[in-house]
């Protein structure tokens, strides 16, 4: 699903107030309540919003949204995002890329650059990669997730250890309004940690509508990114902890 205007400000509003009812989105959206229903229901079934008794709220903050919704969820924003970090990422270079739909855009992105040394905890990523001739590809130990093929677990960890690398390039399911980074799995976010500790820089690759979403595990803070590469200017309580932690934001056109 692809948010037209009306639906992104309808999930910004959701965000600010928390559950909210259908008449109240109606009229502070200036729409019919017959619309909102429609838009809630849309929404729902991409698990960006849920309906409650008495109204709409954010869906839970322990469950992601299945692999293969992620995979289309705002695809046009996640490509954009990808052509402006591969364009930012000098040949021969090494990189560490997580487990992400927007990573493995990136890697799509990647697909012409020559001399790259990459280590990953996503076959997917591994495996658009292995087609470019110019890329050596590097896949951890571990334990594969069956649902989106991403690697986890202590043996993923330490073989990342092995490694410094130039470029950290990851995911996120969640920015908070104070700059806290969450995931919804602990396994996962633990791999993510030691894939920012073994970089000489970290790239964030996120779209907006991270921006607020709710997720259960902290995964790091943004003063520890040097990169923020989105598809929209963040929002401006947000955009002052960036620019307090001194992170270049990269809006992508």
């Amino acid at each position: 699903m692809t948010l037209n205007p009306r639906q992104r400000q309808l999930l910004d509003v959701v965000r600010k107030r928390g559950t909210i009812s259908v008449e109240e989105l109606a009229q502070q959206l200036d729409v019919t309540p017959q619309t909102v229903r429609r838009d809630v229901k849309q929404m729902e079934l991409a698990r960006l919003l849920a309906r409650y008794h008495g109204g709409v709220g954010l869906p839970s903050s322990v469950e992601n949204i299945d692999y293969r919704q992620r995979q289309i969820l705002n695809s046009d924003a996640k490509q954009r995002i990808a052509a402006a970090a591969a364009a930012r990422v000098p040949a021969g270079s090494s990189l560490l890329i997580n487990i992400g739909t927007t990573t493995e855009a990136v890697a799509r992105a990647l697909m012409k650059h020559k001399g790259l040394h990459v280590v990953t905890n996503n076959l997917n990523v591994a495996t658009i990669l292995s087609d470019n001739p110019d890329c050596e590809v590097i896949v951890t130990g571990g334990l594969v997730r069956g649902r989106d093929r991403g690697i986890v677990g202590e043996a993923t960890i330490d073989f990342i250890r092995q490694f410094k690398v130039d470029i950290s390039i990851i995911g996120v399911s969640s920015i908070e309004a104070d700059g806290t980074l969450r995931d919804f799995d602990s396994r996962e976010v633990k791999v993510a940690q030691a894939i920012i500790e073994q970089a000489r820089e970290v790239w964030l690759v996120a779209d907006s509508d991270k921006f607020g979403r709710q997720a259960l595990v902290r995964m790091a803070h943004l003063s520890q990114i040097d990169v923020l590469i989105t598809d929209a200017p963040p929002p401006e309580a947000l955009a002052a902890v960036l620019e307090a932690a001194q992170v270049l934001v990269v809006v992508a056109a």
